[in-house]
């Protein structure tokens, strides 16, 4: 009921903020942004569960050396990831530099049975898997802090 309440408050505001309208690049140049933007994200991979799902799915990495081609193959990547609290903003360097994009690293990622079946190194991408050189399955949560900047010189 709280949820229902807070949205339609939300919706309430946005009616109330006016009517969006296009900046030229005069305008534009001096809006200034808050905190940047924040997301969170729900990732499915090969759900097992969904109807019709694939059995037999393959990921490959193809090289070629010494005239023969050869792929690394993983076979049936499927997993779920849960993360929030991914940012992204401008922010202004402390030593006059100029500004930096700033993303900011997630403070909650949780995996479900993230991973693949098999890995081979086969010289035909489409032949069956009859060798594997193991799996991976993850299950767990992992907690992040802090950033990666990018700035220019």
């Amino acid at each position: 009921m709280m949820k229902r309440a807070l949205f339609l408050l939300m919706l309430a505001g946005a009616a109330r903020a006016g009517e969006l309208k296009p900046l030229d690049d005069q305008e534009l140049s001096q809006v200034s942004g808050g905190d940047g933007i924040s997301f969170a994200a729900h990732v499915v991979l090969n759900d097992p569960t969904l109807v019709g799902a694939v059995s037999d799915s393959r990921l490959s990495l193809g090289f070629s050396g010494g005239g023969q081609n050869r792929y690394i193959m993983f076979k049936n990547v499927r997993g779920t990831v849960d993360m929030f609290a991914v940012s992204l903003g401008v922010q202004t360097r402390t030593d006059g530099g100029g500004d930096y994009i700033a993303i900011g690293l997630p403070g909650y990622v949780h995996y479900t049975n993230l991973g693949f079946e098999s890995l081979s190194v086969q010289t035909d991408p489409t032949a069956p898997v009859s060798n594997s050189l193991g799996s991976l399955n993850i299950n767990g949560t992992v907690s992040l802090q802090g950033q990666v900047r990018f700035w220019g010189h």
